[in-house]
């Protein structure tokens, strides 16, 4: 398999009383599956795993996994901070259809998290993980980077077959294409410099602003793999302030808010995290009717 392509790290809707939507997570994935893209990254940062217990992730991996055909892709989040707890994530993801395992950083304890207990940690969940690893770099959200001799390293073991980049950081990519093997995949988390990503031998991308625009996002990297840069590079102009918007700008409670706009059931974020105020959604709204209607 491969993961080039998009992926939406979806967001998981929640309702008034704080609990899982299914019925709207079902009708987005249903909605999604209409549309070209790869497949669809269950708990992610966007997907508010940190707020998800164990028994609600399984659920929604498995609800998820029952909309999406088998030839596209289910990746789901499972990085804990305790790599027995990591373990037993990619396991129980397994079990309802997961594809890949999306293995975040530990975040505890960050001063003994050493290059050496970084190659332990994926080590173990590579050997014991029952679908393929993809590592996932995030540090402005993880506040830990890993670093490249780690990655060269893990890309060694068979089971670690790629990783998401959302440093946004296009040398870093570059570096980790050039120095793992071929078989080692890289997707870009940042939709602004997918294009650039792209150039640079990124295979795909998993952007929070293909919950909202899909078909925009697929656009942008099929037109920059047939090499059209011009329309590659416009569509990437014309992406990028929405992208910002809900991601860096306004968060997960911006991308619900977009997601609802657009057609989407985005739900309520899960508390501490609180819905977007009226003029937030009013510019977000300006922004995807611009966006679309160029």
């Amino acid at each position: 398999m491969s993961i080039a392509g998009i992926f939406p790290p979806i967001a998981t809707p929640f309702d008034a009383d704080g609990d899982v939507d299914y019925p709207a997570l079902r009708a987005n994935a249903a909605r999604w599956m209409t549309t070209p893209l790869r497949g669809l990254v269950v708990l992610g940062s966007n997907g508010e795993a940190a707020l998800v217990g164990d028994d609600e992730a399984e659920r929604i991996v498995g609800e998820v996994r029952a909309l999406v055909p088998r030839d596209r892709l289910v990746v789901a989040g499972t990085g804990r901070d305790a790599t027995r707890a990591t373990i037993d994530a990619c396991r129980r993801a397994a079990r309802v259809g997961a594809d890949y395992a999306l293995v975040r950083v530990p975040m505890a304890f960050k001063a003994q998290l050493t290059a050496d207990a970084l190659l332990r940690h994926y080590r173990a969940v590579a050997d014991a993980s029952p679908i393929p690893v993809l590592l996932y770099d995030f540090p402005q959200s993880f506040g830990l980077t890993l670093p490249p001799p780690v990655i060269v390293s893990l890309a060694a073991h068979e089971n670690v077959v790629g990783m998401k980049e959302s440093s946004g950081d296009l040398a870093q990519i570059a570096d980790q294409v050039s120095s793992t093997p071929d078989r080692f995949e890289v997707v870009v988390g940042s939709a602004p410099t997918l294009y650039a990503s792209l150039c640079v031998g990124a295979v795909g991308g998993v952007v929070a602003v293909a919950n909202v625009v899909p078909e925009v996002c697929v656009r942008l990297y099929e037109a920059t793999r047939a090499g059209r840069h011009d329309e590659a590079l416009a569509l990437q102009r014309r992406l990028t302030p929405l992208a910002r918007a809900v991601t860096a700008t306004y968060g997960v409670p911006g991308l619900k808010a977009a997601m609802s706009i657009a057609g989407y059931r985005g739900g309520l974020p899960r508390a501490p995290l609180a819905p977007c105020p009226p003029a937030v959604e009013a510019e977000l709204r300006a922004m995807i009717d611009a966006l679309l209607r160029d």
